[in-house]
C-alpha cells in the first residue's frame, strides 16, 4: 500500500522562538501517528529535533549538496545531515530551480548522493504558469523526472518520494484543482511504473501549491495524490495538524 505523507517546508520563516511555540503547540494538540515531517531552515534543525522527540513528526532539510565534502562554502553535505539525524531532504524545489539555477544534472546529482547515504530524497518537479498555458505540462514534469531519476536504481518503493508542485500554485494561493492535479499525478504514476514496475506503483506522489486544511481532503481524495507538500499553511501548528489528520 502507496504511504500518504505530509511534509510542511517552512522555506526561510521562523525563529528561534517561533519555533518552540509550533512545537510545544502542536505536541498539546497530539500529534497523531503517521508520516509527517518538518523542514525547517537548516540553523533550526537541532532545535526542532529535540522538540519533537515524543512524536512521530521527522525532521528534514529544504536542500543538500551534490559532493560530499570540500571547499563548497555555504553548503551541506549528506553526511553532515544524516550524521545530525535528519530523515529526508527536500531536492529541485522549484525556488532552488528558478532562484538558484540548479540544473536537472545537479538535481540528479543530489539525489544519487542522498540515496547513497540513506538520507530520503523529496524529489520536486513542477511546471510555470507559461509552460502550462503552452500545454507543455507533462513535457517539462515528465522531462524533469526522467533527468532528476537519471541512473538511479529502487530497490523499494520508500526510497524516494516525488512532489509535484506547479510552480503558479505556490504561495499565490491559486491551486491546482483536484482533477488537474490528478491528471499530473497519474502520468506521473504511468512513467514510475514504466521505469520501476511494481516499485514506481508504490511510491508516494505529494501535491505541493497552497495547500491548505480547506483542500486537502478533496486533494486526498485523488487515488494518485498521497499526502501534501506544504508551505504556508504549515507554519501554524493548529493548520499543520489538520493537515496531518486529513492524511490519516
Amino acid at each position: 500500500m502507496t504511504k500518504n505523507y505530509m511534509i510542511g517546508n517552512w522555506k526561510m520563516n521562523q525563529t528561534q522562538k517561533e519555533v518552540t511555540t509550533f512545537f510545544n503547540e502542536l505536541n498539546e494538540l497530539g500529534v497523531p501517528e503517521g508520516n509527517f515531517g518538518i523542514a525547517p531552515q537548516l540553523i533550526h534543525i537541532p532545535l526542532a529535533q529535540s522538540l519533537t522527540k515524543k512524536t512521530s513528526v521527522k525532521i528534514g532539510a529544504q536542500n543538500c549538496s551534490s559532493e560530499n565534502f570540500g571547499a563548497f562554502t555555504g553548503e551541506t553535505s549528506t553526511d553532515s545531515l544524516k550524521d545530525l539525524g535528519v530523515e529526508f531532504t527536500l531536492i529541485g524545489h522549484s525556488e532552488r530551480r528558478s532562484y538558484y539555477n540548479e540544473s536537472d544534472s545537479i538535481i540528479n546529482k543530489k539525489v544519487i548522493k542522498a540515496l547513497s547515504t540513506n538520507l530520503l530524497p523529496v524529489l520536486c518537479i513542477g511546471e510555470t504558469l507559461e509552460e502550462r498555458k503552452a500545454d507543455k505540462t507533462l513535457d517539462i514534469v515528465l522531462g524533469q523526472i526522467k533527468a532528476g531519476l537519471q541512473s538511479v536504481k529502487l530497490e523499494n518503493s520508500d526510497q524516494i518520494i516525488l512532489a509535484y508542485e506547479p510552480v503558479w500554485a505556490i504561495g499565490t494561493g491559486e491551486t491546482a484543482t483536484p482533477d488537474q492535479a490528478e491528471e499530473v499525478h497519474l502520468a506521473i504514476r504511468n512513467l514510475l511504473k514504466e521505469l520501476y514496475g511494481s516499485v514506481g506503483e508504490k511510491i508516494s506522489l505529494l501535491y505541493g501549491g497552497s495547500v491548505k486544511p480547506e483542500n486537502v481532503v478533496e486533494l486526498l481524495a485523488k487515488p494518485n495524490i498521497n499526502g501534501g507538500l506544504v508551505g504556508g499553511a504549515s507554519l501554524k501548528a493548529e493548520s499543520f495538524y489538520a493537515l496531518c489528520k486529513a492524511c490519516l
